[in-house]
């Protein structure tokens, strides 16, 4: 474990990641860390091997450890009560002021309530990003237990980011949270994910896809509020039309079997050459061929607040077509950057994947790939994530309250590798 250095700064933060999403706390952590704050991360074994631990400013403490599938319940469960126990030790003899918390471990309710006054009874200031401001109602299974307890972490909470005005509207109109203390920033590009000299030709041929054909992918996670079924409807009604077009499927089916045992059904409606499926985790080195093989990213959700997949594809220059839910239209220029489409509806996504393939857009892909990350390094920027983010911190730390009770750390407790 690296030491943090020593930084001109009196921002010190501690980002509580639930040992997931390294994508997205790598960004942040070296944004922050660029504008002169010194970050401890809460994280995982994935956090391990990732450079970000390396980076002056920063302290990894691996405090989740493995969070393989594959172990049994009564490990699973061992394993996550020691990083609570971590944890609530971790709180206590901290030094950062301000705790950011970019996701909520295993057992929600009691991250959104008891974990969340013990933070404030610390003295901590508390700020989260809401990347999702209602998960389990955008899978289909709210509840009044799940609205109250995300009130209570809203409530709680002294500042919330969130990623689109929509977002900041319904903390404010559903869950009573005051609108000067919700704060839009821009989604960050995903700088984790190698970006090599490979080209599209190459990584067609990598996957056995002719130059020619006309290549879409759907990737990451499989789950009903992806909309996966609509897409393969629409390509079955012009395939039935004589307009054949090659699929990639990339992502790991999510706790959906019945749902992924539907879609298999569909799939084996098609020719074995028409659709390649690799229905399970992709590792970031091989990201690249998937979004550079494709000649289109489709996303055909049901029901999302903002896709890092959407941003993902931006940053390969890869069109997006999407349907209309969420914020995802405020994200692309109609015929520069993509197309949008009505949500649910094959019909109108087959005739959107026609209009791309007619368009433009398509004919000058090699030229537009340039000017769509161009224009996506422009708006999502980490540089501007970090200057907000560093801005709420400082107001956070000048206007911090006294703890309302203070624990005092042991000797030798600051050792990166905590244990119980």
């Amino acid at each position: 474990m690296n030491k943090p250095t020593e930084c001109d700064t009196s921002i010190s933060v501690a980002l509580l990641t639930g040992g997931g999403d390294l994508h997205y706390a790598f960004g942040l952590t070296c944004a922050l860390v660029s504008q002169g704050a010194t970050v401890e991360l809460i994280g995982s074994d994935d956090f391990e091997s990732s450079e970000v631990q390396s980076k002056p400013g920063v302290t990894l403490f691996n405090l989740r450890g493995s969070m393989k599938p594959d172990a049994s319940f009564i490990a699973k469960l061992w394993r996550v009560l020691k990083y609570y126990g971590k944890l609530i030790w971790y709180a206590a003899t901290s030094r950062p002021r301000v705790f950011h918390i970019l996701w909520n471990n295993k057992f929600e309710a009691f991250d959104r309530t008891i974990l969340m006054l013990y933070y404030r009874l610390l003295g901590k200031k508390l700020a989260l990003t809401a990347h999702n401001v209602n998960t389990a109602r955008r899978d289909g299974c709210d509840s009044w237990w799940n609205r109250l307890t995300l009130k209570c972490q809203y409530r709680i909470c002294n500042q919330l980011f969130v990623h689109t005005e929509r977002m900041k509207g319904e903390l404010v109109d559903e869950f009573g949270v005051r609108s000067d203390r919700v704060t839009i920033i821009p989604y960050g590009l995903n700088d984790a994910v190698p970006i090599t000299s490979l080209t599209s030709e190459d990584a067609k041929e990598h996957l056995q896809i002719q130059k020619d054909e006309r290549t879409i992918l759907f990737f990451g996670r499989i789950a009903p509020a992806k909309g996966l079924d609509s897409l393969l409807s629409a390509l079955f009604q012009l395939r039935k039309s004589g307009r054949k077009h090659r699929l990639i499927i990339a992502g790991r089916p999510d706790r959906c079997e019945e749902y992924w045992q539907s879609l298999r059904t569909q799939i084996a409606a098609f020719d074995s050459d028409e659709i390649l499926v690799r229905a399970n985790f992709i590792p970031d080195e091989e990201i690249e061929i998937y979004f550079k093989a494709a000649d289109v990213l489709v996303l055909p959700y049901r029901h999302i607040y903002q896709s890092g997949v959407l941003f993902l594809g931006q940053s390969f220059g890869l069109p997006v077509l999407a349907s209309d839910v969420g914020s995802l239209k405020e994200e692309i220029v109609e015929g520069e950057t993509g197309f949008i489409f009505a949500p649910e509806n094959p019909s109108n996504l087959a005739s959107c994947i026609e209009d791309y393939f007619n368009s433009d857009l398509y004919d000058n892909l090699s030229l537009r790939r340039t000017l769509i990350q161009k224009h996506a390094q422009e708006k999502h920027s980490w540089t501007t994530v970090g200057a907000i983010t560093m801005t709420v911190y400082s107001s956070l730390v000048h206007h911090i309250a006294k703890p309302l009770a203070q624990t005092k750390a042991p000797a030798g407790s600051r050792k990166a590798d905590i244990s119980l």
